[in-house]
């Protein structure tokens, strides 16, 4: 039972730290996402492992709805197609996986969002940086002080951890937080 209390708490006090520190570059990241998404674009997001599941949910909560009925929102999470993962994994590298698909979907005045909780996935910078080139809004969500991503996105939420279950635990939090200002802000300005 104290091991359980132990780790429960050990999350809801990052969250407590997240809430309490990070809160501004939330708010831009929001920002950014919905200035995309007001404006005809779509939000394209990665990551690998369980980052991979949390870009699929978020993608999932934009797509369908978060807490409210309303239009769809164009979020598509680049983990999901196994043929394209696996064709270009093989045909040039797993390095490679992200940034062909940002070449092929994103466009000026779209946004992405990169998931890494070490920060250093080779796969998420490579298509972060692919995705500055093309002029999109990019976005972070990293732990272990950013990694080499957090120079790589114009708002980096970099989760003060070195605790990888606790980290996607607050990014899945931080995702949630995400939804439901776009959800909110883009009815109330008719957008959506």
């Amino acid at each position: 039972m104290e091991r359980i209390k132990k780790d429960l708490l050990a999350s809801a006090e990052l969250k407590k730290v997240v809430a309490e520190t990070l809160s501004g570059e939330i708010y831009k990241a929001a920002q950014l996402i919905k200035e995309s998404l007001a404006n005809g674009g779509k939000l394209l997001l990665m990551g690998n492992g369980g980052s991979a599941s949390d870009a699929q949910h978020i993608a999932a909560e934009l797509v369908g709805r978060f807490k409210k009925e309303r239009k769809a929102l164009p979020a598509i999470a680049l983990t999901a197609n196994t043929s394209t993962l696996t064709a270009i994994g093989n045909d040039y590298e797993y390095a490679s996986v992200f940034s062909r698909q940002v070449e092929a979907f994103a466009r000026k005045g779209d946004a992405v969002l990169g998931i890494s909780t070490s920060g250093n996935s080779e796969n998420v910078v490579r298509a972060l940086k692919r995705a500055n080139e093309l002029g999109a809004a990019t976005i972070g969500l990293f732990g272990n002080e950013g990694g080499k991503a957090k120079d790589c996105v114009q708002v980096a939420i970099v989760v003060p951890s070195r605790d990888t279950a606790r980290i996607q635990e607050a990014h899945i939090a931080i995702g949630h937080v995400i939804c439901e200002i776009l959800e909110q802000d883009l009815t109330r300005e008719n957008k959506i």
